[in-house]
């Protein structure tokens, strides 16, 4: 998808064709357990600094050293802080986005998921989770595995910046039935099961967490860290700031 996203941005390489002639859009299908699709454009992955929202701008603000961008996708923050002069590796599970995000420019890559980077010898001071990205702590069982994994990629006195989702501020009946609905299944409100698709593929069905602040705090107590600071002037959207505590 993001290849394509790509190709059908700058023009070069194979692009999918609407009757045979013209680029077709390049559409993110993202599928909920309940039945619900939505779609969006592919090509925010490529967003460059001036279409980016006001909460980005100011991550970038928080970070200082060596800085892992997790879900980095096409490259689009680590790249701006790689122009900046900020030691930047960027992290995916997608060999197609890092190839991507290695064509636009971004010297250092890896791909791997977060638990088979935690082997590694490297050690960094800044751990972004940017484009809603909080959202793979996935789940209250989840969450401490992922926090202690980059607990042991932490140098001392690391920090995680995180972009979250609070999903309970909607009205929508639809939204609203599916939190009562998690709830009654023993999972938080906003933890979503998901599944993406485009074209011919899928992935597999996965979770992925919308939460509260409040419920952020919890998630967070017991693990190496702790929730610092809550930035919530783009609400729904807010950013979180945690430090590593030892």
């Amino acid at each position: 998808m993001i290849r394509d996203a790509y190709a059908v941005r700058t023009g070069v390489g194979p692009r999918p064709l609407a009757g045979g002639r013209l680029p077709r859009p390049v559409i993110e299908v993202i599928e909920r357990d309940d039945g619900l699709i939505n779609g969006a454009p592919a090509d925010h992955y490529l967003d460059e600094p001036d279409a980016w929202q006001p909460h980005d701008h100011r991550a970038l603000k928080y970070c200082r050293g060596r800085v892992l961008d997790i879900g980095a996708g096409a490259g689009r923050t680590a790249l701006e802080l790689q122009r900046r002069g900020v030691a930047v590796t960027g992290l995916d599970t997608s060999q197609g986005a890092i190839e991507v995000a290695r064509r636009r420019g971004l010297r250092d890559t890896v791909l791997a998921t977060v638990d088979e980077f935690a082997r590694a010898p490297v050690r960094y001071d800044t751990f972004l989770l940017l484009g809603n990205n909080l959202g793979l702590l996935e789940s209250p069982e989840r969450a401490p595995v992922f926090l202690d994994a980059l607990a042991r990629l932490a140098a001392p006195g690391a920090q995680i910046v995180a972009q979250g989702t609070d999903p309970y501020g909607t009205r929508d009946p639809v939204h609203v039935a599916y939190h009562e609905r998690n709830r009654a299944r023993g999972r938080l409100g906003g933890q979503l099961r998901l599944r993406l698709r485009y074209r011919e593929v899928a992935t597999g069905w996965f979770d992925y967490l919308n939460c509260s602040a409040a419920e952020l705090e919890a998630l967070v107590a017991g693990t190496a860290w702790r929730l610092k600071s809550i930035d919530e002037r783009d609400r729904p959207y807010y950013l979180a700031v945690m430090e590593l505590t030892h």
